[in-house]
């Protein structure tokens, strides 16, 4: 089970910078920009199991020592770039955590064989009548 958003917050370390998104003359002053940083292996809150998963389904994510590297620069606001951040964090965990449901092998029922092999036969006498008419 993954831990709320919120309790990941002392494991995460925030970056700002200046955005190229929008701003007009604000671009060049404030650092709107948000880079939130994660480092997987070192996580408390997260079981060796799910780091290990983590590690192989986000490894194209992931810098050298292992840090999962998110960045926001969508908004004008250096706040809500950081709440975009954490959600986005908070979407890639739960995506990259969750376990499909296992597939059950099951076998069509009687009927259901019956119904096709009989529409089969139907078919293929139908082409056969399509054939040439011997006089």
């Amino acid at each position: 089970m993954l831990p709320a958003a919120d309790a990941f917050l002392p494991e995460l370390q925030f970056q700002t910078s200046r955005s190229s998104g929008p701003g007009g003359q604000n671009v060049n002053k404030v650092e709107s920009r948000v880079e939130l940083r994660f480092h997987v292996p070192t996580s408390q809150l997260l079981s060796d199991e799910q780091k290990q998963v983590l590690l192989q389904k986000l490894a194209s994510r992931l810098t050298a020592d292992g840090s999962l590297l998110i960045t926001a620069q969508e908004d004008r606001s250096q706040l809500r770039n950081k709440e975009t951040a954490l959600r986005k964090f908070h979407e890639l965990l739960v995506k990259a955590l969750h376990r499909p449901k296992a597939r059950r092998a099951t076998k069509p029922s009687k009927g259901a064989v019956r119904q096709r092999l009989e529409s089969k036969k139907k078919h293929s006498q139908k082409k056969a009548g399509r054939g040439r008419v011997d006089e």
